[in-house]
């Protein structure tokens, strides 16, 4: 099972440390990651394998957001099969 995590927001030093660390802290292992920063703004896409959870699904992906409102980031997870059924022709 995987999920994908999108983080957008102001450009700031240890975004990736502190996404990465939590999940991490949670169980998820991240497959792989993509980010960059246009000018001020900062934005990652990460795919994360989630089998390992030691929390809910629910519980990851609230941590998670609720982490990205304290720096001011937009945090969101999208489970795998909804992010496939979303984007299939």
């Amino acid at each position: 099972m995987k999920a994908v995590v999108t983080v957008i927001g102001a450009d700031s030093v240890g975004i990736i440390a502190l996404v990465s660390g939590e999940c991490a802290r949670m169980g998820a292992n991240i497959l792989d990651i993509s980010q960059s920063v246009m000018r001020e703004y900062f934005a990652m896409i990460m795919l994360v394998d989630i089998q390992e959870l030691t929390t809910s699904f629910a519980d990851f992906s609230e941590t998670l957001h609720k982490l990205g409102e304290e720096r001011s980031l937009d945090i969101r997870v999208m489970h795998e099969d909804i992010f496939n059924s979303m984007h299939r022709i």
